[in-house]
């Protein structure tokens, strides 16, 4: 229906989000005048260190053949979803084949992808709070309901089972995790994954499971869990992947999807009506990136171990802030300024101390005390900074 004068609306599921929120920060960042030193940008989720330099000579083979020019198969490269299914076979000690991968343009893609397939306007799936905000916008713009599952603080926001079971009876057609997470950093373990997993089975709701940041769990961790040991797991999992932090990439927006075949043939219909298949440039230096470069990425994950433990040692020493979860990517801080919005000390931050840090109402309403710290952009001497920067700073 027109306005009140004759003049075309928007899509009012759309027209009703916010703006995308990076950019606001970025445009605080801009405001900052280097009064305390070069700019400590922990804001947007990048690695912080270069791509290899053969999966930047594979990237421009590939862009500059005439094979990747054409449309390529929609699930995704042959080759790629080839070796890819190898390595989520072994990582997980479970059998995955080639039907069951499906690759998208970034994980964002993905997870509309799987929203799209298991739910329609006017169902329901469930986020835990706080949430990653794309995936709550995904599914406002879908015209899906969200449901939250509350994760406590005091249990390194991870989610209570009775909740999730609150929560899964009031109809809900998916739940939606993400481990590590994103924006808390929080590893979700194996043993509460799989009693989720059941919970789930039991009430005949899809888990989609977010992995963006597996490549960053903890050396010791033996494998991410064992959901894929489950007979029948592919009736009602769907897990996600991210290509763009392992391997340095995320501008060429490479995701992959793994889930059961019948899954992958809905998503491929999705696809399909979004971008027929993801760029093919990227997907055959991928697929040579996985056998070979095993060792750099592990030497990446080393890397990213020691700029959380370079964030554990110094927040303990800043009066006020309290590092309430770390993991892989990220960090959930508490900020000392109760009763002020995360929005306007994030502000502060960016244009007084130069440091650049995302909102914590970004990831929720009742998140204001909190902003989050993607600590992978900055090396381990940039972390020590910002014990500097953050003691004694005040609220103008």
């Amino acid at each position: 229906m027109p306005s009140a004068d004759n003049k075309p609306v928007f899509n009012s599921l759309v027209a009703e989000l916010s703006p995308p929120p990076v950019p606001f920060v970025f445009a605080w960042a801009r405001a900052y005048d280097g009064a305390s030193g070069p700019m400590i940008d922990l804001s947007q989720a990048v690695p912080g260190y270069a791509p290899h330099d053969d999966i930047l000579r594979w990237l421009g083979e590939a862009a500059s053949s005439k094979q990747y020019c054409g449309y390529g198969p929609i699930e995704g490269e042959t080759e790629l979803r080839d070796v890819y299914a190898q390595h989520v076979s072994e990582l997980y000690g479970a059998s995955v084949g080639i039907d069951n991968i499906h690759i998208t343009s970034g994980c964002n893609q993905a997870f509309m992808c799987a929203a799209m397939a298991v739910a329609k306007a006017g169902d329901s799936v469930a986020l835990t709070d706080p949430f990653y905000f794309n995936q709550d916008t995904t599914l406002a713009m879908l015209g899906i309901n969200r449901v939250l599952v509350s994760c406590d603080p005091d249990n390194a926001f991870l989610p209570d089972i009775a909740d999730v079971k609150r929560v899964l009876d009031t109809g809900v057609k998916a739940l939606a995790l993400v481990t590590p997470n994103n924006p808390t950093g929080s590893v979700y373990p194996p043993e509460l994954l799989l009693e989720i997993f059941h919970v789930c089975r039991e009430k005949g709701v899809w888990l989609i499971l977010d992995e963006t940041y597996r490549d960053f769990l903890p050396g010791h961790t033996p494998r991410p869990h064992t959901l894929m040991n489950v007979e029948g797991w592919q009736d009602n999992l769907i897990m996600l992947y991210s290509f763009s932090k392992s391997f340095c990439v995320p501008g060429h927006r490479l995701g992959a999807i793994t889930a059961g075949s019948q899954a992958v043939t809905e998503i491929a219909k999705i696809m399909d009506n979004l971008q027929i298949c993801a760029a093919r440039a990227p997907q055959a230096a991928v697929a040579k990136a996985i056998p070979a470069l095993a060792d750099w990425r592990d030497g990446n994950r080393v890397e990213i171990e020691r700029r959380a433990d370079a964030l554990r040692q110094v927040m303990p020493k800043i009066s006020g802030w309290d590092l309430v979860s770390v993991g892989a990517y990220f960090a959930f801080i508490r900020h000392p300024f109760r009763g002020v919005s995360s929005a306007a000390v994030s502000e502060q931050l960016a244009k007084r101390a130069g440091v650049v840090c995302l909102p914590g109402v970004y990831f929720g309403e009742g998140q204001e005390d909190y902003l989050r710290f993607a600590f992978a952009n900055a090396d381990v001497e940039t972390i020590a900074k910002l014990e500097s920067r953050l003691s004694g700073f005040t609220l103008t």
